[in-house]
Order: structure tokens, then C-alpha cells, then sequence
């Protein structure tokens, strides 16, 4: 799966964070995580949204947008004791910060500090998994995404091969980011 972060910038330093700094989660308004995000930015706070490549099919034609991973969610870095939170409740495109006890709920540990240590230069986060032969997995991108197949062969160019149990059998040769492991 390709994922993508879309508030990285050049250097990944500023997802570095401080003592007393935790990632906490913000609530977006529907389709509205960008402008939340660009929001957040211009009032001065870190802001990460994870984006994740999807194939969108419209009018028998399939196109590769980027969507964002967790939809309605974002993560911004904050210091309780010494940033001005609750001025994200009041952000444009923002629903407001996920409470408990009357105080933002910070996300578990090494969560998003993984999504934001993964990405490279140009904000693209990619999860590699330990695919074998013989396993079930699913296509996520192209014109059988979602199809269940078998992992047939990989190569060291980055490509697999897979029998999907479509039409009695197809035997696709694919990139290597548009297969997962099946659940």
C-alpha cells in the first residue's frame, strides 16, 4: 500500500518532538481534512495527514487519487502545559480534538511517529510486508483492486505475480505496492 503524507515537508525534523510534546487527534469536518490541516499550519502547530493512494473507478474509467488514510482524522503536535490547544477546537475544518476528561487524548505511543518516519523525500509513506509464496493477498490499486489471489512469484525488480480466482483464473504480473497480505 502506498500511503502518503501530506503535511510532510522537506525535513522530517519537525515531526521531532520535544519534551512534554505528544501527538494528539484531531477530528475533521467531512472532506474537509486538508483544509484542517493548512489551517493548523497557519496558526503556527505540526500537523500530519496520512494519505494512502486509492483507485477510484468513475465512468468505466479508473483513476489514482490520494485519499486520506483515516478519513475525518488528522494528528497535530501539541505541549498541554504550553500550547494554546483549545484554539484547535475552533479551527476551521476542524469538529474539535478527541476528548477524555476534558483533556485531548494523545495517541498511543509510536503510532504516528512511525506514519511520519516512513515517508521519504516526497511525503510517500510505504509499508512493507513479508510476502511468500503460495500466500492469499489482496490487490489494492488497478482494475482488480480488491480481488483476493495467490502469490505465485516475486522478483528482485519489485514485481509479483498472482493467480486471482477471477474468470478461472487470471495470472496477473503486478508492482509489488499494489498487493497485501489478505486478513
Amino acid at each position: 500500500m502506498t500511503i502518503a503524507a501530506a503535511s510532510v515537508t522537506d525535513e522530517a525534523s519537525d515531526f521531532d518532538l520535544a519534551p512534554g510534546e505528544r501527538w494528539f487527534v484531531a477530528h475533521s469536518l467531512p472532506r474537509r481534512e486538508t483544509l484542517a490541516r493548512d489551517q493548523l499550519r497557519a496558526q503556527g502547530f505540526r500537523a500530519l495527514l496520512p494519505l494512502c493512494e486509492r483507485t477510484v473507478r468513475h465512468a468505466r474509467k479508473l483513476r489514482r487519487v490520494m485519499a486520506p488514510l483515516f478519513p475525518r482524522y488528522l494528528f497535530v503536535i501539541l505541549d498541554l502545559d504550553r500550547d494554546r490547544w483549545r484554539s484547535v477546537n475552533g479551527t476551521l475544518g476542524i469538529a474539535g480534538l478527541i476528548m477524555a476528561h476534558a483533556r485531548p487524548l494523545a495517541a498511543p505511543e509510536g503510532v504516528v511517529e512511525t506514519l511520519a518516519a516512513s515517508s521519504d523525500p516526497k511525503g510517500a509513506v510505504r509499508f512493507r510486508y513479508d510476502l511468500k509464496r503460495g500466500q492469499t493477498v489482496r490487490l489494492v490499486a488497478g482494475p482488480f483492486a480488491q480481488a483476493l489471489g495467490v502469490l505465485d512469484r516475486l522478483d528482485d525488480r519489485g514485481r509479483v505475480e498472482l493467480l486471482l480466482g477471477v474468470m478461472g483464473g487470471v495470472r496477473l504480473n503486478v508492482v509489488r505496492e499494489w498487493v497485501e497480505p489478505a486478513a
